[in-house]
């Protein structure tokens, strides 16, 4: 399997030219036999545009809005949707309410997945917990900002190596608002090595054939007492 990951500029709330720019890389990631994209987190409303978060909300839930992310099939079905359990600062705070549940374990072109949103990745327990369900490749829209590089260069390469997955962290580049984003999205391996990683600046299409990952001596790999997060259980699906 071939999975790509899209770095990109904020959205800004621009709805329109978003699905034609996510079009345009769906179709450049396909023809490079890519069977999936990895996008920035909340790219449709905006990350940073808190006054777009509820109109632009997908009805779910009632009155309740989630800073959520989806995985759809090549055939449109919904293969998973997850709420992000780690909220970061006042604005995440004051938009979202937190999800309760590490979303399922769903199997992608044979290969055991799961996701996370951003902030989500920082904290072991989340990656842990996915990995002892049987996540082999956890997917994880971002909108990191400057400043914050260790997490791309530090902790993500941490979590795949701690447990023995694939961990594809897609960032923005550029500003939105008054936040500036890091860049440097990253798809790492369970030898904690990075297997594709974009620039600080600028817009990137990287392609990963995972089958490279079948190549890393499992001597090379490390696997950590891992333990559900208490409070936060993974969903059966």
């Amino acid at each position: 399997m071939k999975l790509a990951l899209w770095q990109t500029a904020p959205t800004d709330g621009r709805i329109e030219q978003v699905f034609q720019a996510l079009a345009a890389q769906l179709r450049a990631a396909a023809a490079a036999g890519a069977r999936l994209l990895v996008a920035p987190e909340l790219i449709l409303p905006g990350y940073n545009r808190p006054d777009l978060h509820r109109d632009l909300a997908q009805p779910r839930d009632g009155e309740a809005v989630y800073n959520a992310a989806t995985v759809i099939g090549a055939d449109g079905r919904v293969l998973s949707h997850y709420r992000k359990i780690q909220l970061f600062g006042p604005m995440e705070s004051q938009s979202f309410q937190r999800g309760d549940r590490l979303g399922p374990v769903f199997t992608l072109e044979g290969r055991p997945a799961a996701m996370l949103v951003c902030y989500d990745i920082e904290f072991p327990g989340h990656a842990a917990a996915l990995s002892a369900a049987g996540a082999r490749l956890i997917l994880v829209p971002t909108a990191n900002p400057m400043g914050y590089e260790h997490v791309q260069r530090l902790l993500v390469p941490a979590r795949a190596h701690e447990n023995r997955a694939v961990v594809a962290y897609a960032n923005y580049y550029g500003s939105e608002g008054d936040t500036v984003f890091g860049g440097l999205s990253v798809i790492a391996g369970p030898d904690g090595q990075p297997l594709a990683m974009a620039g600080a600046r600028g817009e990137a299409l990287l392609i990963v054939d995972l089958a490279a990952v079948e190549a890393i001596p499992p001597e090379g790999w490390s696997a950590l007492t891992q333990e559900f997060l208490p409070g936060h259980p993974v969903d059966p699906g």
